[in-house]
Protein backbone atom coordinates (compact mmCIF):
# COMPACT_ATOMS: atom_id res chain seq x y z
CA UNK A 1 0.00 0.00 0.00
CA UNK A 2 1.52 3.29 -1.02
CA UNK A 3 2.08 6.18 1.34
CA UNK A 4 -0.62 8.36 -0.19
CA UNK A 5 -3.25 5.70 0.40
CA UNK A 6 -2.01 5.07 3.93
CA UNK A 7 -2.08 8.77 4.77
CA UNK A 8 -5.70 9.06 3.62
CA UNK A 9 -6.97 6.17 5.77
CA UNK A 10 -9.31 7.18 8.61
CA UNK A 11 -7.76 7.18 12.07
CA UNK A 12 -8.63 4.55 14.67
CA UNK A 13 -9.52 4.66 18.35
CA UNK A 14 -10.40 7.96 20.02
CA UNK A 15 -8.75 9.90 17.19
CA UNK A 16 -11.32 8.37 14.82
CA UNK A 17 -14.16 9.44 17.13
CA UNK A 18 -12.88 13.00 17.16
CA UNK A 19 -12.31 13.16 13.40
CA UNK A 20 -15.35 11.29 12.06
CA UNK A 21 -18.05 11.35 14.73
CA UNK A 22 -20.52 13.19 12.49
CA UNK A 23 -20.35 10.60 9.68
CA UNK A 24 -20.38 7.66 12.09
CA UNK A 25 -23.18 9.08 14.27
CA UNK A 26 -25.47 9.61 11.27
CA UNK A 27 -24.72 6.19 9.81
CA UNK A 28 -25.13 4.53 13.21
CA UNK A 29 -28.58 6.12 13.57
CA UNK A 30 -29.72 5.01 10.10
CA UNK A 31 -28.44 1.47 10.72
CA UNK A 32 -30.29 1.46 14.07
CA UNK A 33 -33.55 2.12 12.18
CA UNK A 34 -32.88 -0.97 10.05
CA UNK A 35 -31.58 -3.10 12.91
CA UNK A 36 -34.48 -2.64 15.35
CA UNK A 37 -37.19 -4.47 13.37
CA UNK A 38 -34.74 -7.10 12.10
CA UNK A 39 -33.51 -7.85 15.63
CA UNK A 40 -37.09 -8.34 16.81
CA UNK A 41 -38.06 -10.51 13.85
CA UNK A 42 -34.94 -12.70 13.98
CA UNK A 43 -35.41 -13.22 17.73
CA UNK A 44 -38.96 -14.42 17.45
CA UNK A 45 -38.29 -16.58 14.40
CA UNK A 46 -35.45 -18.21 16.38
CA UNK A 47 -37.74 -19.13 19.27
CA UNK A 48 -36.20 -16.49 21.56
CA UNK A 49 -37.96 -13.58 23.29
CA UNK A 50 -38.10 -10.39 21.16
CA UNK A 51 -35.60 -8.60 23.40
CA UNK A 52 -32.87 -11.22 22.74
CA UNK A 53 -31.89 -9.81 19.36
CA UNK A 54 -31.73 -6.28 20.74
CA UNK A 55 -29.49 -7.44 23.60
CA UNK A 56 -27.14 -8.97 21.04
CA UNK A 57 -27.06 -5.91 18.80
CA UNK A 58 -26.35 -3.63 21.76
CA UNK A 59 -23.42 -5.83 22.83
CA UNK A 60 -22.23 -6.17 19.24
CA UNK A 61 -22.27 -2.42 18.80
CA UNK A 62 -21.07 -1.07 22.13
CA UNK A 63 -18.62 -3.82 23.19
CA UNK A 64 -17.50 -5.87 20.19
CA UNK A 65 -16.82 -2.76 18.09
CA UNK A 66 -14.11 -1.74 20.58
CA UNK A 67 -12.08 -4.91 20.01
CA UNK A 68 -13.08 -5.88 16.48
CA UNK A 69 -10.58 -6.63 13.73
CA UNK A 70 -12.82 -5.04 11.10
CA UNK A 71 -13.49 -1.39 10.34
CA UNK A 72 -17.07 -0.79 9.18
CA UNK A 73 -18.94 -4.03 9.87
CA UNK A 74 -22.08 -4.07 12.00
CA UNK A 75 -22.35 -6.90 14.52
CA UNK A 76 -25.70 -8.35 15.48
CA UNK A 77 -28.14 -11.24 15.04
CA UNK A 78 -28.57 -12.54 11.49
CA UNK A 79 -31.22 -14.41 9.54
CA UNK A 80 -28.66 -17.07 8.63
CA UNK A 81 -28.58 -18.28 12.24
CA UNK A 82 -32.36 -18.52 12.68
CA UNK A 83 -32.54 -22.17 11.67
CA UNK A 84 -29.59 -23.20 13.87
CA UNK A 85 -30.92 -21.46 16.99
CA UNK A 86 -34.53 -22.55 16.42
CA UNK A 87 -33.43 -26.18 16.08
CA UNK A 88 -31.37 -25.85 19.29
CA UNK A 89 -34.35 -24.50 21.23
CA UNK A 90 -36.68 -27.27 20.13
CA UNK A 91 -34.21 -30.16 20.25
CA UNK A 92 -33.11 -29.21 23.77
CA UNK A 93 -36.41 -28.05 25.23
CA UNK A 94 -39.05 -30.08 23.40
CA UNK A 95 -42.46 -28.54 24.08
CA UNK A 96 -41.08 -26.34 26.89
CA UNK A 97 -40.00 -23.25 24.93
CA UNK A 98 -38.55 -21.42 27.96
CA UNK A 99 -36.47 -24.42 29.00
CA UNK A 100 -35.23 -24.81 25.41
CA UNK A 101 -34.34 -21.12 25.33
CA UNK A 102 -32.16 -21.37 28.42
CA UNK A 103 -30.49 -24.59 27.21
CA UNK A 104 -29.81 -22.84 23.89
CA UNK A 105 -28.20 -19.96 25.78
CA UNK A 106 -25.82 -22.46 27.36
CA UNK A 107 -24.98 -23.82 23.90
CA UNK A 108 -24.25 -20.26 22.72
CA UNK A 109 -21.89 -19.71 25.66
CA UNK A 110 -19.93 -22.89 24.94
CA UNK A 111 -19.91 -22.15 21.18
CA UNK A 112 -18.54 -18.67 21.94
CA UNK A 113 -15.61 -20.18 23.85
CA UNK A 114 -14.85 -22.27 20.75
CA UNK A 115 -15.01 -19.13 18.60
CA UNK A 116 -12.60 -17.31 20.91
CA UNK A 117 -10.16 -20.22 20.75
CA UNK A 118 -10.51 -20.32 16.95
CA UNK A 119 -9.56 -16.66 16.78
CA UNK A 120 -6.67 -17.02 19.21
CA UNK A 121 -5.25 -19.99 17.28
CA UNK A 122 -5.77 -18.18 13.96
CA UNK A 123 -8.43 -20.49 12.57
CA UNK A 124 -10.00 -17.72 10.48
CA UNK A 125 -8.29 -19.27 7.47
CA UNK A 126 -10.60 -22.30 7.74
CA UNK A 127 -13.32 -20.32 5.98
CA UNK A 128 -11.38 -21.08 2.78
CA UNK A 129 -12.17 -24.78 3.15
CA UNK A 130 -15.88 -24.28 2.45
CA UNK A 131 -16.49 -24.04 -1.32
CA UNK A 132 -18.66 -21.19 -2.54
CA UNK A 133 -21.31 -23.49 -4.06
CA UNK A 134 -21.78 -25.26 -0.71
CA UNK A 135 -21.93 -22.00 1.28
CA UNK A 136 -24.46 -20.48 -1.13
CA UNK A 137 -26.45 -23.71 -1.07
CA UNK A 138 -26.52 -23.61 2.74
CA UNK A 139 -27.71 -19.98 2.71
CA UNK A 140 -30.35 -20.70 0.05
CA UNK A 141 -31.65 -23.62 2.13
CA UNK A 142 -31.81 -21.34 5.17
CA UNK A 143 -33.74 -18.83 3.06
CA UNK A 144 -36.26 -21.49 2.01
CA UNK A 145 -36.73 -22.62 5.62
CA UNK A 146 -37.20 -19.03 6.83
CA UNK A 147 -39.82 -18.36 4.15
CA UNK A 148 -41.63 -21.63 4.89
CA UNK A 149 -41.95 -20.78 8.57
CA UNK A 150 -42.62 -17.04 8.34
CA UNK A 151 -45.27 -17.16 5.61
CA UNK A 152 -47.62 -18.71 8.19
CA UNK A 153 -46.89 -15.88 10.65
CA UNK A 154 -47.47 -13.33 7.89
CA UNK A 155 -50.87 -14.87 7.20
CA UNK A 156 -51.82 -15.08 10.88
CA UNK A 157 -52.07 -18.89 10.84
CA UNK A 158 -50.26 -21.42 13.06
CA UNK A 159 -49.10 -24.62 11.32
CA UNK A 160 -49.30 -28.00 13.05
CA UNK A 161 -46.95 -27.90 16.03
CA UNK A 162 -43.74 -29.87 15.82
CA UNK A 163 -44.10 -30.58 12.10
CA UNK A 164 -41.01 -31.07 9.93
CA UNK A 165 -39.87 -28.41 7.50
CA UNK A 166 -41.29 -30.42 4.59
CA UNK A 167 -44.64 -30.59 6.39
CA UNK A 168 -44.44 -26.85 7.12
CA UNK A 169 -43.94 -26.19 3.41
CA UNK A 170 -46.83 -28.51 2.50
CA UNK A 171 -49.15 -26.58 4.85
CA UNK A 172 -48.61 -23.23 3.07
CA UNK A 173 -51.59 -23.67 0.64
CA UNK A 174 -53.85 -24.48 3.60
CA UNK A 175 -52.66 -21.33 5.41
CA UNK A 176 -53.50 -19.23 2.35
CA UNK A 177 -56.94 -20.82 2.22
CA UNK A 178 -57.55 -20.05 5.91
CA UNK A 179 -55.66 -16.79 6.30
CA UNK A 180 -56.55 -14.28 8.98
CA UNK A 181 -57.59 -11.32 6.82
CA UNK A 182 -56.56 -8.45 9.10
CA UNK A 183 -53.16 -9.99 9.84
CA UNK A 184 -52.57 -10.96 6.21
CA UNK A 185 -53.29 -7.39 5.07
CA UNK A 186 -50.52 -6.16 7.37
CA UNK A 187 -48.15 -8.89 6.15
CA UNK A 188 -48.81 -8.33 2.45
CA UNK A 189 -48.57 -4.55 2.87
CA UNK A 190 -45.10 -5.00 4.37
CA UNK A 191 -44.03 -7.36 1.60
CA UNK A 192 -45.31 -4.95 -1.07
CA UNK A 193 -43.34 -2.08 0.47
CA UNK A 194 -40.13 -4.14 0.49
CA UNK A 195 -40.60 -5.15 -3.16
CA UNK A 196 -41.35 -1.59 -4.26
CA UNK A 197 -38.40 -0.22 -2.27
CA UNK A 198 -36.06 -2.74 -3.91
CA UNK A 199 -37.13 -1.45 -7.34
CA UNK A 200 -36.87 2.26 -6.52
CA UNK A 201 -34.31 4.35 -8.39
CA UNK A 202 -34.83 7.61 -6.48
CA UNK A 203 -31.76 8.15 -4.29
CA UNK A 204 -33.58 10.31 -1.72
CA UNK A 205 -36.34 7.78 -1.12
CA UNK A 206 -33.82 4.94 -0.93
CA UNK A 207 -32.20 6.79 1.98
CA UNK A 208 -35.29 5.93 4.06
CA UNK A 209 -34.78 2.37 5.38
CA UNK A 210 -37.46 0.06 3.98
CA UNK A 211 -37.77 -1.93 7.27
CA UNK A 212 -38.65 1.32 9.04
CA UNK A 213 -41.47 2.01 6.54
CA UNK A 214 -42.73 -1.56 6.94
CA UNK A 215 -42.86 -1.21 10.73
CA UNK A 216 -44.55 2.22 10.66
CA UNK A 217 -47.19 1.08 8.15
CA UNK A 218 -47.69 -2.12 10.16
CA UNK A 219 -48.17 -0.14 13.37
CA UNK A 220 -50.69 2.12 11.60
CA UNK A 221 -52.68 -0.83 10.27
CA UNK A 222 -52.45 -2.60 13.63
CA UNK A 223 -53.98 0.45 15.29
CA UNK A 224 -56.68 0.66 12.61
CA UNK A 225 -57.56 -3.02 13.11
CA UNK A 226 -57.45 -2.53 16.91
CA UNK A 227 -54.99 -5.36 17.48
CA UNK A 228 -54.38 -4.09 20.98
CA UNK A 229 -57.86 -5.45 21.85
CA UNK A 230 -59.03 -9.05 21.67
CA UNK A 231 -61.77 -9.34 19.06
CA UNK A 232 -63.10 -11.23 16.09
CA UNK A 233 -64.08 -9.74 12.78
CA UNK A 234 -67.15 -10.86 10.85
CA UNK A 235 -67.00 -10.92 7.04
CA UNK A 236 -70.13 -9.54 5.37
CA UNK A 237 -71.57 -10.61 1.98
CA UNK A 238 -70.34 -7.40 0.31
CA UNK A 239 -66.74 -8.22 1.26
CA UNK A 240 -66.54 -5.68 4.08
CA UNK A 241 -66.08 -6.59 7.71
CA UNK A 242 -67.19 -5.36 11.11
CA UNK A 243 -65.66 -5.77 14.56
CA UNK A 244 -67.23 -7.52 17.52
CA UNK A 245 -65.36 -7.27 20.81
CA UNK A 246 -65.44 -10.63 22.60
CA UNK A 247 -63.25 -12.84 24.71
CA UNK A 248 -61.97 -14.56 21.56
CA UNK A 249 -58.22 -14.55 20.91
CA UNK A 250 -58.63 -14.93 17.15
CA UNK A 251 -57.27 -11.40 16.65
CA UNK A 252 -55.68 -9.34 19.35
CA UNK A 253 -52.50 -8.58 21.32
CA UNK A 254 -51.04 -12.03 20.60
CA UNK A 255 -50.33 -10.73 17.08
CA UNK A 256 -48.20 -7.90 18.49
CA UNK A 257 -44.65 -8.01 19.82
CA UNK A 258 -44.63 -8.87 23.53
CA UNK A 259 -41.82 -7.09 25.37
CA UNK A 260 -41.40 -5.91 28.94
CA UNK A 261 -41.46 -2.21 29.79
CA UNK A 262 -38.42 -2.86 31.98
CA UNK A 263 -35.56 -3.90 29.69
CA UNK A 264 -33.45 -5.39 32.49
CA UNK A 265 -36.22 -7.91 33.18
CA UNK A 266 -35.50 -9.32 29.71
CA UNK A 267 -32.23 -10.85 30.95
CA UNK A 268 -32.22 -14.63 31.29
CA UNK A 269 -29.37 -16.91 32.27
CA UNK A 270 -28.20 -20.14 30.60
CA UNK A 271 -29.00 -23.59 31.90
CA UNK A 272 -26.12 -26.09 31.48
CA UNK A 273 -28.25 -29.05 32.58
CA UNK A 274 -27.88 -30.80 29.19
CA UNK A 275 -24.14 -30.19 28.87
CA UNK A 276 -23.36 -33.92 28.62
CA UNK A 277 -26.01 -34.78 26.02
CA UNK A 278 -25.43 -35.36 22.31
CA UNK A 279 -28.08 -32.86 21.22
CA UNK A 280 -26.40 -30.13 23.30
CA UNK A 281 -23.07 -30.62 21.53
CA UNK A 282 -24.78 -30.81 18.14
CA UNK A 283 -26.22 -27.35 18.89
CA UNK A 284 -22.82 -26.08 20.07
CA UNK A 285 -21.02 -27.26 16.93
CA UNK A 286 -23.75 -25.90 14.63
CA UNK A 287 -23.77 -22.47 16.29
CA UNK A 288 -19.96 -22.24 16.37
CA UNK A 289 -19.46 -23.48 12.80
CA UNK A 290 -22.27 -21.65 11.00
CA UNK A 291 -21.83 -18.47 13.06
CA UNK A 292 -18.06 -18.36 12.52
CA UNK A 293 -18.31 -19.13 8.82
CA UNK A 294 -21.00 -16.52 8.19
CA UNK A 295 -19.15 -13.90 10.22
CA UNK A 296 -15.85 -14.47 8.37
CA UNK A 297 -17.51 -14.46 4.94
CA UNK A 298 -19.47 -11.30 5.79
CA UNK A 299 -16.35 -9.51 7.04
CA UNK A 300 -14.51 -10.37 3.81
CA UNK A 301 -17.49 -9.21 1.73
CA UNK A 302 -17.68 -5.89 3.59
CA UNK A 303 -13.94 -5.35 3.02
CA UNK A 304 -14.70 -5.34 -0.71
CA UNK A 305 -17.27 -2.57 -0.16
CA UNK A 306 -14.93 -0.43 1.93
CA UNK A 307 -14.00 2.66 -0.14
CA UNK A 308 -10.62 2.72 1.67
CA UNK A 309 -9.94 -0.96 0.77
CA UNK A 310 -8.94 -1.81 4.34
CA UNK A 311 -8.52 -5.49 5.22
CA UNK A 312 -10.05 -6.95 8.37
CA UNK A 313 -7.96 -8.99 10.77
CA UNK A 314 -10.23 -12.03 10.56
CA UNK A 315 -8.74 -13.84 13.55
CA UNK A 316 -9.07 -10.76 15.76
CA UNK A 317 -12.60 -10.22 14.47
CA UNK A 318 -13.56 -13.83 15.21
CA UNK A 319 -12.18 -13.49 18.76
CA UNK A 320 -14.15 -10.27 19.32
CA UNK A 321 -17.37 -11.87 18.02
CA UNK A 322 -16.73 -14.84 20.33
CA UNK A 323 -16.38 -12.50 23.32
CA UNK A 324 -19.60 -10.75 22.29
CA UNK A 325 -21.41 -14.07 22.05
CA UNK A 326 -20.09 -15.11 25.45
CA UNK A 327 -21.61 -11.98 27.01
CA UNK A 328 -24.83 -12.17 24.97
CA UNK A 329 -25.42 -15.85 25.72
CA UNK A 330 -24.82 -15.24 29.42
CA UNK A 331 -27.65 -12.70 29.71
CA UNK A 332 -30.25 -13.94 27.23
CA UNK A 333 -29.09 -12.80 23.80
CA UNK A 334 -28.86 -14.45 20.39
CA UNK A 335 -25.51 -15.31 18.78
CA UNK A 336 -24.08 -12.53 16.61
CA UNK A 337 -22.06 -12.31 13.43
CA UNK A 338 -20.62 -9.56 11.24
CA UNK A 339 -23.92 -8.90 9.46
CA UNK A 340 -23.76 -8.15 5.72
CA UNK A 341 -27.04 -6.27 5.12
CA UNK A 342 -26.59 -3.76 7.94
CA UNK A 343 -22.87 -3.47 7.17
CA UNK A 344 -23.65 -2.66 3.51
CA UNK A 345 -26.07 0.04 4.68
CA UNK A 346 -23.35 1.32 6.99
CA UNK A 347 -20.98 1.73 4.03
CA UNK A 348 -23.66 3.39 1.88
CA UNK A 349 -24.50 5.80 4.70
CA UNK A 350 -20.91 7.09 4.76
CA UNK A 351 -19.51 5.40 7.88
CA UNK A 352 -15.77 5.81 8.33
CA UNK A 353 -14.81 3.77 11.40
CA UNK A 354 -15.95 1.22 14.00
CA UNK A 355 -17.64 4.00 15.94
CA UNK A 356 -20.66 3.71 13.59
CA UNK A 357 -21.21 0.21 15.00
CA UNK A 358 -20.86 1.63 18.52
CA UNK A 359 -23.46 4.34 17.83
CA UNK A 360 -25.89 1.83 16.29
CA UNK A 361 -25.76 -0.20 19.52
CA UNK A 362 -26.10 2.93 21.63
CA UNK A 363 -29.26 4.07 19.84
CA UNK A 364 -30.79 0.62 20.34
CA UNK A 365 -30.07 0.79 24.08
CA UNK A 366 -31.60 4.27 24.37
CA UNK A 367 -34.70 3.17 22.46
CA UNK A 368 -35.47 0.02 24.47
CA UNK A 369 -34.88 1.82 27.77
CA UNK A 370 -37.08 4.83 27.06
CA UNK A 371 -39.60 3.69 24.40
CA UNK A 372 -40.44 -0.01 24.98
CA UNK A 373 -44.18 0.66 24.61
CA UNK A 374 -43.63 1.52 20.92
CA UNK A 375 -42.09 -1.89 20.32
CA UNK A 376 -45.19 -3.55 21.76
CA UNK A 377 -47.35 -1.92 19.05
CA UNK A 378 -45.41 -3.59 16.19
CA UNK A 379 -47.44 -6.39 14.52
CA UNK A 380 -45.70 -9.75 14.18
CA UNK A 381 -46.92 -9.95 10.57
CA UNK A 382 -44.87 -6.85 9.69
CA UNK A 383 -41.72 -8.47 11.08
CA UNK A 384 -42.59 -11.74 9.32
CA UNK A 385 -42.78 -9.90 5.98
CA UNK A 386 -39.22 -8.66 6.55
CA UNK A 387 -38.03 -12.22 7.10
CA UNK A 388 -39.95 -13.65 4.15
CA UNK A 389 -38.31 -11.03 1.94
CA UNK A 390 -34.89 -11.78 3.46
CA UNK A 391 -35.42 -15.51 2.90
CA UNK A 392 -36.40 -14.89 -0.72
CA UNK A 393 -33.23 -12.90 -1.32
CA UNK A 394 -31.16 -15.79 0.03
CA UNK A 395 -32.90 -18.31 -2.24
CA UNK A 396 -33.98 -16.15 -5.19
CA UNK A 397 -33.96 -17.44 -8.80
CA UNK A 398 -31.06 -15.03 -9.38
CA UNK A 399 -28.91 -17.08 -6.97
CA UNK A 400 -29.64 -20.22 -8.97
CA UNK A 401 -28.86 -18.39 -12.21
CA UNK A 402 -25.58 -17.02 -10.83
CA UNK A 403 -24.43 -20.48 -9.76
CA UNK A 404 -25.53 -21.98 -13.09
CA UNK A 405 -23.46 -19.34 -14.88
CA UNK A 406 -20.31 -20.62 -13.16
CA UNK A 407 -20.90 -24.19 -14.30
CA UNK A 408 -23.37 -27.06 -14.27
CA UNK A 409 -21.32 -28.95 -11.68
CA UNK A 410 -21.58 -25.91 -9.37
CA UNK A 411 -25.37 -25.91 -9.76
CA UNK A 412 -25.47 -29.62 -8.95
CA UNK A 413 -23.46 -29.09 -5.74
CA UNK A 414 -25.62 -26.04 -4.89
CA UNK A 415 -28.90 -27.97 -5.28
CA UNK A 416 -27.51 -31.07 -3.54
CA UNK A 417 -26.60 -28.92 -0.53
CA UNK A 418 -30.06 -27.28 -0.46
CA UNK A 419 -31.87 -30.63 -0.57
CA UNK A 420 -29.54 -32.15 2.03
CA UNK A 421 -29.97 -29.27 4.49
CA UNK A 422 -33.77 -29.29 4.16
CA UNK A 423 -33.98 -33.09 4.39
CA UNK A 424 -31.56 -33.45 7.33
CA UNK A 425 -30.04 -30.46 9.13
CA UNK A 426 -27.43 -27.78 8.52
CA UNK A 427 -24.32 -29.67 9.62
CA UNK A 428 -25.18 -32.89 7.77
CA UNK A 429 -26.35 -30.93 4.73
CA UNK A 430 -23.10 -28.94 4.49
CA UNK A 431 -21.06 -32.13 4.98
CA UNK A 432 -22.97 -33.82 2.14
CA UNK A 433 -22.38 -30.79 -0.08
CA UNK A 434 -18.62 -30.95 0.57
CA UNK A 435 -18.56 -34.72 -0.10
CA UNK A 436 -20.41 -34.19 -3.39
CA UNK A 437 -17.84 -31.54 -4.35
CA UNK A 438 -14.95 -33.91 -3.55
CA UNK A 439 -16.60 -36.74 -5.52
CA UNK A 440 -16.92 -34.47 -8.56
CA UNK A 441 -13.22 -33.58 -8.30
CA UNK A 442 -12.33 -37.29 -8.30
CA UNK A 443 -14.53 -37.79 -11.38
CA UNK A 444 -12.66 -34.96 -13.11
CA UNK A 445 -9.29 -36.57 -12.57
CA UNK A 446 -8.06 -35.40 -9.18
CA UNK A 447 -6.04 -38.10 -7.39
CA UNK A 448 -7.20 -39.07 -3.87
CA UNK A 449 -3.79 -38.21 -2.35
CA UNK A 450 -3.95 -34.79 -4.02
CA UNK A 451 -7.34 -33.74 -2.61
CA UNK A 452 -5.89 -32.43 0.66
CA UNK A 453 -2.27 -31.70 -0.36
CA UNK A 454 -1.26 -29.22 -3.06
CA UNK A 455 2.05 -29.49 -4.91
CA UNK A 456 3.82 -26.26 -5.77
CA UNK A 457 7.28 -24.68 -5.83
CA UNK A 458 8.28 -21.07 -5.33
CA UNK A 459 11.54 -19.77 -6.85
CA UNK A 460 13.15 -16.34 -7.29
CA UNK A 461 14.24 -15.72 -10.90
CA UNK A 462 17.36 -13.84 -12.06
CA UNK A 463 15.30 -10.72 -12.81
CA UNK A 464 13.88 -10.69 -9.24
CA UNK A 465 10.46 -12.05 -10.21
CA UNK A 466 8.99 -15.00 -8.31
CA UNK A 467 7.87 -18.09 -10.21
CA UNK A 468 5.12 -20.14 -8.56
CA UNK A 469 4.83 -23.50 -10.31
CA UNK A 470 1.74 -25.57 -9.45
CA UNK A 471 1.25 -29.25 -10.26
CA UNK A 472 -1.69 -31.62 -10.00
CA UNK A 473 -5.07 -30.53 -8.63
CA UNK A 474 -5.60 -27.09 -7.09
CA UNK A 475 -8.99 -27.25 -5.35
CA UNK A 476 -10.82 -25.84 -2.33
CA UNK A 477 -9.70 -28.65 -0.04
CA UNK A 478 -5.95 -28.32 -0.61
CA UNK A 479 -5.04 -24.75 -1.57
CA UNK A 480 -4.72 -23.38 1.98
CA UNK A 481 -0.95 -24.01 2.05
CA UNK A 482 -0.54 -22.07 -1.20
CA UNK A 483 -2.68 -19.25 0.15
CA UNK A 484 -0.51 -18.97 3.27
CA UNK A 485 2.72 -19.03 1.22
CA UNK A 486 1.50 -16.21 -1.03
CA UNK A 487 0.52 -14.15 2.02
CA UNK A 488 4.19 -14.14 3.10
CA UNK A 489 5.50 -12.62 -0.16
CA UNK A 490 6.46 -8.96 0.18
CA UNK A 491 4.57 -6.34 -1.80
CA UNK A 492 5.80 -4.85 -5.06
CA UNK A 493 7.16 -8.03 -6.67
CA UNK A 494 6.33 -9.57 -10.04
CA UNK A 495 4.67 -12.97 -9.51
CA UNK A 496 4.46 -15.49 -12.32
CA UNK A 497 2.02 -18.37 -11.83
CA UNK A 498 2.76 -21.37 -14.04
CA UNK A 499 -0.36 -23.56 -14.26
CA UNK A 500 0.71 -25.64 -17.25
CA UNK A 501 0.93 -28.80 -15.13
CA UNK A 502 -2.29 -28.22 -13.18
CA UNK A 503 -4.65 -31.09 -13.95
CA UNK A 504 -7.72 -29.53 -12.30
CA UNK A 505 -8.42 -26.09 -10.83
CA UNK A 506 -11.83 -25.45 -9.28
CA UNK A 507 -13.94 -22.30 -9.03
CA UNK A 508 -12.91 -21.60 -5.43
CA UNK A 509 -9.21 -21.44 -6.39
CA UNK A 510 -9.91 -19.48 -9.59
CA UNK A 511 -11.82 -16.94 -7.50
CA UNK A 512 -8.96 -16.80 -4.99
CA UNK A 513 -6.39 -16.05 -7.73
CA UNK A 514 -8.66 -13.34 -9.14
CA UNK A 515 -9.00 -11.61 -5.76
CA UNK A 516 -5.32 -12.12 -4.92
CA UNK A 517 -4.26 -10.46 -8.18
CA UNK A 518 -6.55 -7.49 -7.53
CA UNK A 519 -5.26 -6.99 -3.98
CA UNK A 520 -1.59 -7.57 -4.80
CA UNK A 521 -1.56 -5.24 -7.80
CA UNK A 522 -3.42 -2.55 -5.85
CA UNK A 523 -0.40 -2.53 -3.52
CA UNK A 524 2.17 -2.05 -6.27
CA UNK A 525 2.86 -5.63 -7.37
CA UNK A 526 2.22 -7.44 -10.64
CA UNK A 527 0.80 -10.92 -11.40
CA UNK A 528 1.10 -13.00 -14.56
CA UNK A 529 -0.65 -16.32 -15.25
CA UNK A 530 0.68 -18.88 -17.68
CA UNK A 531 -0.44 -22.29 -18.87
CA UNK A 532 -4.25 -22.08 -18.71
CA UNK A 533 -4.50 -22.20 -22.52
CA UNK A 534 -3.97 -25.95 -22.20
CA UNK A 535 -7.17 -26.31 -20.14
CA UNK A 536 -10.84 -26.61 -20.99
CA UNK A 537 -13.33 -24.52 -19.01
CA UNK A 538 -16.52 -25.99 -17.55
CA UNK A 539 -18.50 -22.91 -18.65
CA UNK A 540 -18.08 -19.46 -20.23
CA UNK A 541 -17.70 -17.84 -16.82
CA UNK A 542 -14.20 -16.30 -16.47
CA UNK A 543 -13.73 -17.97 -13.07
CA UNK A 544 -15.22 -21.34 -13.96
CA UNK A 545 -13.41 -24.55 -13.01
CA UNK A 546 -10.93 -25.91 -15.56
CA UNK A 547 -9.24 -29.21 -16.28
CA UNK A 548 -6.34 -30.04 -18.56
CA UNK A 549 -7.32 -31.11 -22.07
CA UNK A 550 -6.93 -34.79 -22.86
CA UNK A 551 -3.65 -35.52 -24.57
CA UNK A 552 -1.87 -32.55 -22.95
Amino acid sequence: MNDATTASLPATGLAALKAHWRNDLLSGFLVFLIALPLCLGISMASGFPPSAGIITAIIGGMIVSRGSGSFITINGPAAGLIVVVYDAVHSLGGDDAMAGYRYALAAIVVASVIQILMGVFKAGRLSSFFPASVVHGMLAAIGIIIMAKQIHVMLGVTPIKGSSILSTIAQIPDSFANLNLEIAIIGFAGLAILIIWSLLKDGMLKMIPAPLIVVLVGMGLGHYFELEHQHIYLLLPDGNYTHSHTDSLEVGPKFLVAISDNFTSSFYFPNFGKFFTLEFWEAVVAIALVGSLESLLSAMAVDKLDPYKRHSNLNKDLTAVGVGNLIAGSIGGLPMIAEIVRSSANVNNGAKTQWANFFHGSFLLIFVVFFPHLIHSIPLAALASLLVFTGFRLASPREFANVMGIGKEQLFIFIATIISVIATDLLIGVAIGILVKLAIHLMHGAKPNNLFKIHFTQNVQSDGSILVHIQGAAVFSNFMALKEALAQIEHGKTLIFDKSEVTLIDHTVMEFFHEFQHDYESQGGHCEFQGLDAHESFSDHPLAARRIKSGQ
